[in-house]
Parts: structure tokens; C-alpha cells; sequence
């Protein structure tokens, strides 16, 4: 059997965590010390308290090996309750895992390159990138080297090590957004522009202060373009500036767009460009073209001349012409364009799990086909570098894997933060509510809607991303009849693309147990009422507005006594009666 090198840095940090973990047992070191030291390893608590962790390996813009989905499947078993749930950043987590267990898991990990080093905590968390970077026939640059270059820069970076709070970057190749950069602390988008000589220079368009959140931010452009040799010092001097200011005290307003609220966005952007400038005077200074680019290159996909272009990005619409299952999944799941002479597939996760029995398929098939695999941040994945005669190969290998449904930009594909069945701070069971929609619309003939999307999260706090999305939803506590009651607040019409955000409009709240039925009214009508190739948010608007499409809703939001509807006071997959129940807030420390 091969001897397999580890990364020396990872597994300098795995016995770095093996040396704590041992001083903590013995007393030696303060939980709130070691509680920042295990979250900067990508070590979450879970509101089950005592020693079970949620563990969180980073996977940068979403890349996979066979062999990495092979270990995700070892670790499901062995470590954790036989399955890994996939985050809206690109990242897998793995839930009721033994703390002192962990540093054997990060073995597992780095024997297949990967880490969970600064996955959480106050750091630069997992760089984000649009899942078909180099595959996109609409893109203008690959961003694949570029999302690894600023990985690789800020991976263990001294000055990214105790920040005011954490710092999120993302890249997408086009203005569409796939990756969705307009709500990041740092977004980045490839671009173009027309030289004096008429000749185009490609480059990039950078955004900062980003946010969702109990309060939620729109990104602003740093400047007008952005040259391929600044962007990494660009990135540096965004997160100098951040940790320089950002607010030490109150972690609830320490993110860098509240940097931007108290100082104003032009006293940000010249702190930003000022520090930029002189860069090259620090021993960090990560200027020029980096090395990871110009070995892989960032030549974009481009085109077919004769293959047309699947339409990208949030309200694509989505029309399924036929009854036979390989059909209507290559029109929902296959992008075309034939960019580099492939095309992509989804493979489809209900709810964003990934079983152990499906790792090992997902690995087989990615051998087989000699594919690339990516995540995406609507917690499916993708399969790349695909020709047209695999297709049906695929079709039927994700069929037995039972993900092969027809999923992407269609309403089954509803998004949900992991919510009160492992977070402390979650008020609601969010992965519940999510199923239960789901269910609701495969009944109603509606999950085959294009074009429209829900995202739900389990408090305010927009891990579901609930913020940006069509149909959105994030959990409240409802009194009703003197009693708690689980519940929601239901917002209509978040966008994200174009270089442009919007957030979701509150429209009304609602009981937990009615949302499905108000999911299924708002689509049925969506379907029904739209204009060909209209988006949500253009329809919403010319129906009247978030307040208006509520207003027809108001019959749902009535709670019956606890008797006459006792389920209205069990939340979904619990069996006992609702209470709140929140734990310490690690996402806070």
C-alpha cells in the first residue's frame, strides 16, 4: 500500500489540537480559551451540549476527488450518524462527533488534502467560487486559480488568525453571480473592459461589505475595475482594513459592513485603496500574477458556436417537455454550451444530505466518467468535464443513488440552514419544514415549478440564506393561546445577480405547520400568472408587491387551540410539545 504524505501544516495543526484538547481535559485551559481555539479548527459545539462536536471540512469553491468523497463516506460511519449535510458555502459538516475522536478524523481528512482549519471561527472562512468556474460557456474568466490563490494566501495567515469577527470571500466567473459575491465581505466578479486601443483586458470587479444576517447588507463596488495583478492585494487590504476596525466589542456589530455603516463607504474605499498601495512594503504582499494562476491558467470556457447556451443563474427558467425521467432530468440538470467541448450535470441532494452509500457511489461514478465533481451553495453537486454520450451513464447511476430527480432551479430544490436539530442558537426545525415543503408541492403537481426558490433558516441569523431567495423563510417563536408555538416569517422576493441584490420583503408570519400550504399557494399562483421567461421578483412586483400576495395568504396565519390542533404545537420531527431552547452562541464568539 502507498505511503501517503501529509501536508506538513496540516498535520502540524492536527497535533497542535491533540496537545490543547489533552491540556483542556486536564484543567489547564480555560473553555472560553479553548472554545475560540477549537472553533478556528472548524470545531463546533451542538445544542446537545457535553462532548459531541459538529465537525466542518472546508472544500475551496466547492472541488472534490473520488478519493475525498470516498473518506467523507468513511467518516460518516465511523464518526459521525452515517450521513454529511452540505452547507450554502460550499463546505460538508459532519454532526454528533466525540470531541476527543476529532483528531483522528482530522487524520482521515488530511490524507485526501483536506483540513477544517479556519472553516469557523473569527478567520477568513472557505473561499467560495461559481461551481461551473471553467465550464461556464458565459463566463469571463475561469476563477478556479484565483478562488485557490486567495485560499492558499489567507489559509493560516497571521493576519487573518483572531479578526473581529469572520470574513467571507467569494468569486463567480460572469455577472450572473452564480457564486453570489454581493453579499460577502468580499465579492468578485470577472469582468472585462475596452482599452484606449480597442483591445479588451479581462479583470475583475471587486465588492466589499456584504452581509445577510439579522441585518442584512448590500455590497458596494470598490472601484471600477480591477487589474489581475491587484486582486490578491486587494483582498489583503479589504481584510487589513477590516481587521483594523472592525468592532472588538460588540460582536453583534463586527462585521465589516457595520465598519461601513459607522465610517461610510468612501472613508472605507479610501482606507482600502491607501493600504493597497503601499502593500508592496509588507512581507505579505501578495502582488502580481500568483503562481497557482499562471500554472492552471483562468482562460475562460467559451462558447459553442453550435450548441446554445443553458441560461444561468437564479429565476432561470426551466421547461420540462416530456414524460420519460432520463428527459426531464437532462432538460432541468444538464447545462450545455458544450464550453471546452463538455457539458455539467447536477446530481440532486434532498435537503443537502449525502448518505454514506451515496458517497461511494457519487466517487464511483466520478472514476468511471473521469469527471470533476464540485459543490454547489444550493447543496447539490456537479458533475463536470462530462461528454454528451455519458450523460445517460450518469442518468442512471445517480438514479440508483436516488439523485437523479429533476432538481436544479426547480421548486423541489428548497434550501435549509441544519436549524434547531443541531444549533444552539436555532429556534425551529428548519430541515423539517423544509421536507415537509417539499412534500407539500410534489402533492400539489408543483415541484416541477422553474425558476423559483426557497431558503429556510432556523432563526434570524440567514444561514439558510433566507434573505435571497424567492420564497423565504427564518423561525420565530409565536405565543397563541397562551402557549408557544413554533413559527415563521415568510419573505418574498430576494434576488441575487446582475451585480445587483435585493433582500426578501417581509410578507407575514405564520404558524410552522401552515408554511407548506402557503409555499403551495404562492408557487401554484407564480406558475399560473407569470409571463414567459419572467422572474419572480418582476412578477411580484406587478402583482402588487410582497404585501399584496400576503394579504391573500392572512387565512393561514390562525393558530387553532391546543386542542382542536395539538400538531400546531409540535414542531417537525420532534414529538413533544414546542419550547425554545437556546444554547450558548459559538457563532458569536
Amino acid at each position: 500500500m502507498p505511503v501517503i504524505e501529509i501536508d506538513p501544516a496540516i498535520s502540524a495543526d492536527i497535533e497542535k489540537f491533540e496537545t490543547m484538547l489533552a491540556r483542556y481535559q486536564a484543567g489547564e485551559i480555560e473553555d472560553d480559551v479553548f472554545r475560540v481555539f477549537r472553533l478556528n479548527n472548524g470545531i463546533y459545539g451542538q445544542r446537545q451540549g457535553g462532548t459531541k462536536q459538529m465537525v466542518r471540512v472546508k472544500s475551496p469553491y466547492g472541488k472534490l476527488t473520488a478519493e475525498q468523497l470516498e473518506c467523507f463516506a468513511r467518516v460518516a460511519d465511523e464518526y459521525s450518524r452515517g450521513w454529511g449535510h452540505i452547507t450554502t458555502r460550499q463546505n460538508f459538516q459532519f454532526h454528533f462527533v466525540e470531541l476527543t475522536r476529532v483528531p483522528d478524523l482530522l487524520r482521515e481528512f488530511a490524507l485526501v488534502g483536506l483540513t477544517s482549519r479556519e472553516a469557523c471561527g473569527d478567520t477568513v472562512r472557505n473561499v467560495q467560487g461559481c461551481h461551473l468556474a471553467g465550464a461556464c460557456p458565459h463566463e469571463q474568466l475561469d476563477i478556479t486559480a484565483w478562488a485557490e490563490a486567495a485560499h492558499r494566501h489567507f489559509l493560516r495567515n497571521p493576519i487573518a488568525q483572531r479578526l473581529p469577527r469572520k470574513f467571507k470571500i467569494n468569486f463567480s466567473g460572469c455577472e450572473t453571480d452564480c457564486g453570489q459575491a454581493m453579499f460577502n465581505d468580499a465579492g468578485v466578479i470577472a469582468t472585462t473592459r475596452t482599452l484606449e486601443d480597442g483591445q479588451k483586458e479581462a479583470g475583475f470587479r471587486v465588492f466589499i461589505a456584504g452581509g445577510l444576517g439579522a441585518n442584512p447588507h448590500p455590497a458596494y463596488a470598490l472601484e471600477e475595475f480591477t487589474a489581475r495583478e491587484d486582486l490578491l492585494p486587494t483582498l489583503e487590504a479589504i481584510l487589513r482594513v477590516f481587521e483594523q476596525t472592525g468592532n472588538r466589542k460588540n460582536k453583534l456589530r463586527a462585521r465589516l459592513k457595520w465598519v461601513v455603516a459607522d465610517q461610510g463607504v468612501e472613508e472605507v474605499r479610501e482606507r482600502i485603496l491607501a493600504i493597497r498601495r503601499l502593500l508592496p512594503a509588507s512581507s505579505s504582499w501578495p502582488g502580481g500574477i500568483p503562481a497557482v494562476v499562471q500554472e492552471w491558467g483562468d482562460t475562460p470556457a467559451g462558447a459553442s458556436s453550435s450548441v446554445a447556451a443553458t441560461p444561468m443563474g437564479q429565476g432561470t427558467p426551466v421547461s420540462l417537455r416530456s414524460n420519460a425521467p432520463y428527459e426531464r432530468w437532462e432538460q432541468a440538470n444538464v447545462v450545455r454550451g458544450e464550453s471546452n467541448g463538455t457539458v455539467s450535470a447536477y446530481a440532486w441532494s434532498r435537503l443537502g444530505d449525502v448518505t454514506s452509500d451515496q458517497f461511494r457511489g457519487l466517487a464511483a461514478i466520478t472514476r468511471e466518467l473521469g469527471a470533476e465533481v464540485r459543490i454547489t451553495n444550493r447543496q447539490n453537486l456537479v458533475f463536470r468535464g462530462l461528454s454528451e454520450g455519458q450523460l445517460p451513464v450518469l442518468f442512471d447511476r445517480l438514479s440508483k443513488l436516488g439523485m437523479a430527480l429533476p432538481g436544479a432551479e426547480l421548486s423541489r430544490d428548497v434550501v435549509a440552514c441544519p436549524g434547531a436539530d443541531t444549533c444552539n442558537l436555532a429556534v425551529t426545525q428548519s430541515r423539517g419544514l423544509a421536507d415537509a415543503i417539499s412534500e407539500a408541492l410534489e402533492d400539489a403537481g408543483l415541484a416541477e415549478v422553474g425558476g423559483i426558490r426557497t431558503n429556510i433558516s432556523g432563526c434570524t441569523n440567514s444561514c439558510g440564506q433566507h434573505h435571497i431567495a424567492d420564497i423565504g423563510f427564518f423561525g420565530a417563536e409565536r405565543r397563541a393561546h397562551g402557549v408557544s408555538a413554533p413559527g415563521y416569517q415568510m419573505l418574498l422576493g430576494g434576488y441575487v445577480g446582475e451585480e445587483s441584490i435585493h433582500f426578501g420583503e417581509k410578507a407575514l408570519r405564520l404558524p410552522a405547520k401552515n408554511a407548506p400550504a402557503a409555499v403551495v399557494r404562492v408557487v401554484a399562483k407564480f406558475a399560473e400568472e407569470r409571463e414567459a421567461g419572467e422572474k419572480f421578483r418582476s412578477w411580484m412586483d406587478r402583482s402588487g408587491g410582497a404585501k399584496a400576495i400576503a394579504a391573500e395568504l392572512k387565512d393561514l396565519d390562525v393558530f387553532p387551540t391546543p386542542e382542536d390542533g395539538p400538531d400546531f404545537y409540535v414542531d417537525y420531527d420532534e414529538t413533544g410539545p414546542y419550547e425554545v431552547e437556546l444554547g450558548e452562541s459559538e457563532c458569536a464568539v
